[in-house]
């Protein structure tokens, strides 16, 4: 039968059979499940990443705040795996103030101390040798148990304190962040 309408047709006309259209329509509905089947999936992970990347900018910013606060810190008062507690300079018109002082008026001494536990970093502000009290200011939320303080004085870096901040992924799985810098008190000297 084939033969017979190839004949018709002629050499000159070729076309394609209906079992070469049948395969090659059937190639392309496999393909193109193959690329919805992608597209799909990277359109339900966006939400996902999107976090996480909120999530991670959130901690670096409290990150850079944490250090920069450390490197301007006289004198470390109290440190644990899930606070730490140092004495620094701050631009307020007083320790807990939520006022910012002028750019012409010098910083003051107060007592900072940050808390990382049950997944919240607080900082709390209070006066100079004051390690309880004060009212608690939530920084960051969602961190994992892995969030903390080390302070390990040696004679190399007396006044070290290194803050790792563990973000989870958004979905719960494995996939989980961590960010972490280190400070010296560079006023560890006006302390003396």
């Amino acid at each position: 039968m084939i033969a017979t309408l190839r004949r018709r047709l002629g050499a000159s006309e070729a076309g394609m059979t209906l079992i070469e259209l049948l395969v090659a329509a059937a190639m392309g509905v496999v393909l193109m499940g193959g690329v919805v089947t992608l597209m799909i999936g990277a359109v339900r992970s966006q939400p996902k990443l999107g976090q996480k990347n909120t999530n991670v900018q959130a901690a670096r910013v409290v990150l850079e705040r944490m250090t920069r606060e450390l490197r301007s810190g006289i004198s470390v008062a109290d440190a644990k795996a899930t606070t730490v507690s140092f004495e620094t300079y701050v631009r307020s018109s007083t320790c807990g103030a939520s006022t910012t002082l002028a750019a012409t008026s010098p910083s003051i001494k107060c007592q900072v101390r940050y808390t990382c536990e049950a997944g919240v970093c607080k900082r709390t502000e209070t006066l100079p040798g004051v390690l309880t009290g004060g009212t608690p200011v939530i920084l960051l939320k969602g961190l994992s148990a892995s969030t903390g303080f080390s302070y390990s004085p040696s004679a190399i870096a007396p006044n070290n304190v290194t803050v790792k901040l563990a973000i989870p992924s958004p979905g719960g799985g494995t996939d989980a962040t961590t960010i972490s810098d280190g400070a010296s008190l560079r006023n560890a000297t006006l302390a003396n």
